[in-house]
């Protein structure tokens, strides 16, 4: 009975694994940050420019301020290079577009909503804005609704060979 009951969780595991790869290899991304819908998201591959507006997946540069948001608890671990989960986020601005950073974004001239400048967070720890410019060739500026969210507002521009593709949601719900 103890061998059939053992037999039986090591099956179910192998299962589970054998799904999860699966799902991986099939672009499924689970997604447990607030900055967009929990649960279950698909990376569909871009067949064009990418474009404001675009909710992206996108791997984060290894960089000094993203070594540092780990290990605030901004990002979590991945498959990222740098072992960095890729981000999902709109693209708010493209290279070329001028983008202010002040109490709010404005990109162009343009407010930029739901883009309120924080300058703790919800820790009360010190985090400094990003400073204001044009974005560079061969990078994006990224933006998340959620009043919290980690995004270029803070880390600026990322390179966009980082991208994934266009994020899509399978089963998500908002907490």
């Amino acid at each position: 009975m103890r061998r059939r009951a053992l037999l039986f969780v090591a099956g179910a595991g192998g299962a589970i694994a054998a799904m999860s790869a699966v799902a991986y290899m099939g672009g499924f991304r689970l997604n447990l940050t607030p900055s967009e819908p929990l649960g279950l998201w698909r990376i569909v591959a871009l067949q064009r420019p990418v474009e404001v507006g675009d909710l992206v997946f996108i791997c984060p540069p290894v960089t000094a301020s993203f070594e540092e948001a780990r290990r605030r608890g901004y990002v979590r671990r991945g498959l990222c290079l740098g072992c960095f989960a890729p981000l999902i986020k709109t693209v708010a601005a493209l290279p070329g577009q001028h983008v202010e950073i002040a109490e709010n974004v404005t990109v162009d001239g343009s407010p930029l909503a739901s883009s309120i400048v924080r300058t703790s967070d919800g820790e009360g720890r010190p985090i400094t804005p990003f400073k204001t410019g044009i974005v560079p060739l061969r990078n994006l500026f990224l933006h998340s609704s959620f009043a919290s969210s980690y995004d270029s507002r803070y880390f600026g521009p990322v390179p966009d060979t980082g991208l994934l593709g266009l994020a899509r949601p399978v089963l998500t719900f908002e907490p």
